[in-house]
């Protein structure tokens, strides 16, 4: 797995020394990120160079270093765990509370009265507390990332991420709901137990074949908006990727040999929503039964790898298999979306450079692109569900917005958030059932 850390390195201060430094690290193999210089005392500096690498390389990185005459590694960090110290979120008041006056207004006795009023109408919940802005966002840890079944408390900083980009992209809060039920039914019980606390629930991380019957099951249990983001979530950010891969590639989308690599719950949400778009092509393969009667049930036609990568003319993959694509398998014109993380099934630099017209991986189709304007739009529309129109409509604005020469727009951007959410809200007003 590539991490990225810092290396602090003291390097003489006389010209050339610095460029030995980083020939020793390029002669790694590594790309340099990033380089400040933060001390300087006589003839000596202090350089803190960022680089992104795996265990084995990072020892290659240490030994280079220390055989150099002019440079000696200092220290190291690393920015991810120290980004994590303490947790990410944290639940705040959004109201002043420095005098008895306002004690008294927002808790005892004052609060009875706003009890009462919601107890008389249940939709002044709205009204009067957090609740429309409140989404649920539930995991049991069986399916994290591509790391696999590391459990649901393993998770939690995942689940962290996602409320942390509600907060900051759409001003959402998102509650990390950790449960550690494997079994279906049971999984759906719990939900439906705590589902008063949220305007809707954010299913994730949670396997396949259970992701698809809980999915499901709540879906047809409750009132308000549910949505499985690895499947859907996935499944928009992919769906509008392509429709800039396409434009820049000249190939008709509709008409295309689609094949889907892995049919877990991200491969089957985007095979099913390029279905929706209208794709009447479309290949996959995966090795587990259940997986493949799912993706049949969609109208897909299952083929072997080798046959699949021979035919598709745009390759979709979601199997967390690192390296799994062979340069030697890729056919002159295609789209690749190897898309598993944190390591893709092949990168976009070796898919290209074995004659690939356009290759991505899953650093640059995010589902964080995603989520927060999907959920953002059904609250604002008070959507009782998701519908396929919505997301949808969520696809399409994003690869509109996506600038000249990137393949979706700035997942940091709120404006792109907020164009994202209002698009889903006019669907589900369009759609409304």
């Amino acid at each position: 797995m590539q991490i990225p850390e810092i290396l602090l390195v003291e390097s003489e201060h006389r010209p050339g020394s610095l460029g030995r430094i980083l020939t020793a690290i390029g002669e790694c193999g590594v790309v340099i990120d990033h380089l400040t210089a933060v001390r300087r005392h006589q003839d000596r500096t202090t350089w803190e160079i960022t680089i992104e690498i795996d265990e084995e390389t990072g020892r290659r990185v240490t030994e280079r270093l220390a055989a150099l005459p002019n440079a000696r590694l200092v220290g190291k960090s690393d920015r991810v765990f120290d980004r994590h110290r303490g947790g990410k979120i944290e639940m705040v008041a959004k109201v002043p509370l420095d005098s008895l006056q306002q004690l008294r207004d927002l808790y005892t006795p004052g609060v009875a009265r706003v009890c009462l009023a919601i107890r008389d109408d249940p939709e002044k919940i709205r009204e009067w507390t957090n609740y429309g802005n409140s989404v649920g966002i539930v995991t049991n840890g069986t399916a994290i990332l591509g790391l696999g079944a590391i459990g649901a408390q393993a998770g939690l900083p995942v689940m962290e991420g996602k409320s942390m980009i509600y907060s900051r992209m759409v001003g959402l809060s998102g509650i990390p709901v950790l449960l550690r039920e494997t079994e279906p039914g049971k999984i759906v019980d719990t939900i439906l137990a705590i589902e008063g606390s949220f305007a809707a629930i954010h299913l994730e991380d949670i396997a396949a074949p259970a992701c698809f019957t809980v999915t499901r099951a709540l879906e047809q249990a409750l009132d308000k908006p549910v949505l499985h983001d690895d499947q859907d979530g996935t499944a928009v950010v992919t769906l509008a990727a392509l429709l800039t891969a396409v434009r820049k590639t000249g190939i008709n989308l509709h008409e295309a040999v689609v094949g889907q690599v892995g049919l877990g719950a991200a491969g089957i949400g985007i095979a099913r929503l390029i279905r929706d778009f209208g794709v009447r092509d479309l290949i996959g393969t995966d090795r587990r039964p259940e997986a493949r009667n799912e993706f049949e049930q969609l109208g897909g036609t299952l083929v072997t790898l080798e046959k699949l990568m021979h035919d598709a003319s745009i390759v979709i993959a979601t199997t967390g298999v690192k390296d799994l694509i062979a340069p030697a398998s890729i056919q002159p014109g295609q789209i690749i979306f190897a898309l598993s993380n944190p390591e893709p099934e092949i990168s976009a630099r070796h898919a290209l450079e074995a004659g690939a017209a356009f290759a991505t991986d899953g650093r640059s189709v995010n589902n964080a692109l995603g989520f927060p304007g999907l959920f953002r739009g059904a609250l604002d529309a008070r959507a009782r569900r998701f519908t396929r129109e919505m997301l949808l409509a969520a696809s399409y604005r994003m690869a509109e917005l996506a600038p000249d020469g990137e393949i979706l727009p700035d997942v940091l951007d709120p404006a792109t958030h907020a164009a994202v959410a209002h698009a889903v809200s006019q669907a589900a007003n369009r759609k409304s059932p």
